[in-house]
């Protein structure tokens, strides 16, 4: 039986808008911005974690500030179809894949690694080139970011639905 989706109204949008940009804000400076007490902040907010719309609160960090500074995507390319759920256990063996997803076209994942610098990447890309598995690879190194990286830089613009534009 499919779960119902709980109510979202605007108020909502605004509360996970002022969320994604600090995730630090109070309840009171939300409920301020947007017309609510704290208290009735606070309840909404524990209403989409429990219904997970908000699943967790997270810091942003510079990758360069802990030594990460070469950042680069690969396409993976399995003999065969290598089911998600083997591709989701080998990169948690990899510290450096920041984020692993299967995709459409003719790569089977697509994996955003990031490393100490182009030696450290190459030696990740080895490691996953041995994976069984694994037929052929595509990288491709991060020159710069076209968009802010951190909610510091320049906001982005609200989607015309009034939702924030999630990264």
């Amino acid at each position: 039986m499919p779960t119902k989706t709980p109510p979202f109204d605007e108020l909502d949008r605004k509360i996970v808008a002022a969320l994604i940009a600090n995730a630090r804000t109070s309840f009171a400076e939300i409920g301020a911005a947007i017309g609510l007490s704290a208290t009735a902040v606070k309840r909404r907010v524990d209403r989409m974690r429990e219904t997970d719309v908000i699943t967790g609160f997270t810091a942003t960090v510079r990758p360069a500030a802990l030594g990460w500074r070469t950042e680069a995507y690969i396409e993976v390319y399995c003999d065969s179809a290598a089911p998600p759920r083997r591709l989701a256990e080998v990169v948690r063996n990899y510290p450096e894949i920041t984020a692993a997803m299967t995709v459409t076209g003719a790569a089977d994942a697509l994996l955003h690694v990031r490393a100490t610098d182009v030696g450290h990447f190459e030696e990740v890309l080895e490691r996953i080139r041995a994976e069984p598995f694994v037929r052929k690879t595509l990288s491709f190194m991060v020159l710069s970011h076209l968009l802010p990286d951190s909610p510091e830089a320049a906001p982005r613009e609200a989607a015309p639905d009034g939702a924030a534009n999630l990264r």
